[in-house]
C-alpha cells in the first residue's frame, strides 16, 4: 500500500522531469539527441510524455550527461542530485551493473 508520502514523492518526481522535458524541448540542440536514441518523433513526444518510463528516460538522458545535467539544474535551480532522487521514486534506485 502506498502511503500519501510515496505519492506526494512520485508527483514530485514527475513534475521534474516534465520540467526537464520541457529544458530539452527548448532547445532542439538538446532535444535532438534524446530523440534519436529515444527513437521518438517530435509528433509523438505529447503522447508518450505521461507514460512513467519515458519520464524516466528523460531524467536518464539528463544524468547520464553531466553538461546537460548542470545546465537544467542551473537553469531549474535544482540541485543536480534531485535528477536522480525523482529517477528513484519514480522506477527505484538504478541497477549496479559494475558489481
Amino acid at each position: 500500500m502506498r502511503s500519501s508520502r510515496d505519492d506526494k514523492a512520485t508527483e514530485w518526481a514527475q513534475t521534474l522531469a516534465i520540467e526537464a522535458l520541457g529544458f530539452l524541448a527548448a532547445d532542439m540542440e538538446r532535444l535532438e539527441p534524446f530523440l534519436s536514441l529515444t527513437g521518438i518523433d517530435p509528433g509523438n513526444l505529447r503522447r508518450v510524455a505521461a507514460e512513467p518510463s519515458f519520464l524516466v528516460a528523460v531524467l536518464d538522458h539528463l544524468a547520464g550527461d553531466e553538461s546537460l545535467l548542470l545546465a537544467f539544474a542551473a537553469n531549474g535551480g535544482h540541485n543536480p542530485a534531485d535528477v536522480e532522487r525523482a529517477r528513484h521514486a519514480l522506477a527505484g534506485p538504478m541497477p549496479d551493473w559494475g558489481a
